[in-house]
């Protein structure tokens, strides 16, 4: 990918500036049918416990009944034990995955609890709102894994319904519409997805330029993560909330007032979003991030990945990232002035 950054700038067709980032659920490589519930893998044990048990009973008669015809015991036992340490082995990657996820979910609330605790320290009275609920330790009978691809997980899709799938990251340059870095990742939330997105734009040559701004969607939005780009010298502008879809004519063409001291960083952002300039340079997120995501689906025609296994698919969609790169390097070669930079 970076080689062909490289060859972009030299033909002056790229200098990072403004950074759209964005995610899409890319279909994986297994059905959807293959995943089995947690809850569901208790009754297969037993079922299959069961089946092995009145086949090892068969075997014991074997010589004094009638075996069905076509009929191979050891092979059906075989295969009834395979399947059974496959299911040992989904319960056990099953709970190490909600070991990770209470954590998590740990982490972040003691995280609310202590904002409580200092915000009451500092007005003297008792915290007010909902008190944060602790999370639950363990397994969900509702967790799923895929027997197929452990790799991929069950995520929403568009259009309604869920399917196995990844959760595929490009981040773009918005002058350009050249993909500069991508990211294939098993979550469904877009949450966690700033802080590394920070870390392989840190990464590219300084020759490409340095990122301004990175613009990003209200489902990247999180005090983190606003905080993690001014670490990396770069200005947010991720949605905090949803936007009207019909807005006062003239809010558009009006400032804010002017910004209070001592504020946060967030609330900085939020100022930054309701300047025109703000309003203008996130809007062209849908113009920029979104479409580049809908032509790889739509006109590449890629909505599914060929290989199995995290790494692998990481491999895939950098892949594509390059192939959208040469395809659109292809058209801006040819404006005016594309060695500008040079």
């Amino acid at each position: 990918m970076v080689q062909v950054l490289m060859i972009a700038r030299t033909l002056g067709v790229l200098h990072l500036g403004n950074i759209a980032l964005d995610g899409s659920k890319i279909k994986a490589n297994a059905s959807r049918h293959s995943a089995l519930s947690y809850g569901h893998m208790g009754q297969l044990e037993e079922q299959l416990t069961g089946e092995i048990r009145t086949l090892m009973e068969l075997a014991e008669v074997a010589d004094n009944e009638k075996v069905p015809a076509g009929i191979s015991l050891p092979e059906e036992v075989a295969r009834r034990e395979d399947r059974l340490k496959a299911i040992v082995a989904a319960r056990t990657e099953i709970e190490a995955r909600a070991r990770e996820r209470f954590d998590q979910e740990q982490a972040f609330y003691q995280a609310r609890l202590d904002k409580r605790a200092a915000r009451s320290r500092e007005s003297g009275k008792p915290p007010r709102g909902k008190v944060p609920v602790p999370p639950v330790e363990g397994a969900r009978d509702e967790d799923q894994i895929n027997l197929t691809v452990e790799a991929s997980r069950i995520m929403k899709v568009s259009g309604g319904g869920f399917d196995q799938c990844y959760n595929g990251q490009v981040a773009v340059d918005m002058d350009s519409m050249l993909i500069v870095i991508t990211g294939t990742v098993q979550a469904c939330n877009d949450k966690q997805q700033v802080v590394p997105a920070l870390e392989q734009l840190k990464g590219l040559p300084v020759e490409l330029g340095r990122p301004l701004n990175l613009v990003a969607d209200m489902g990247y939005f999180s005090e983190a993560n606003v905080l993690a780009c001014g670490e990396h010298s770069i200005t947010p502008l991720i949605a905090v909330s949803r936007q009207a879809h019909h807005p006062d004519p003239l809010e558009r063409f009006t400032e804010p007032g002017p910004l209070e001291k001592d504020t946060t960083e967030v609330e900085k952002m939020r100022y930054l979003l309701r300047t025109m300039g703000g309003r203008a340079l996130y809007a062209r997120r849908k113009c920029t991030v979104e479409p580049v995501i809908g032509i790889i689906k739509a006109i590449l025609g890629f909505r599914q990945f060929l290989l199995r296994g995290l790494e692998s698919v990481k491999g895939e969609w950098n892949l594509v990232g390059m192939a959208w790169n040469l395809k659109r390097m292809f058209v801006l070669a040819g404006r005016p002035g594309a060695a500008a930079y040079d």
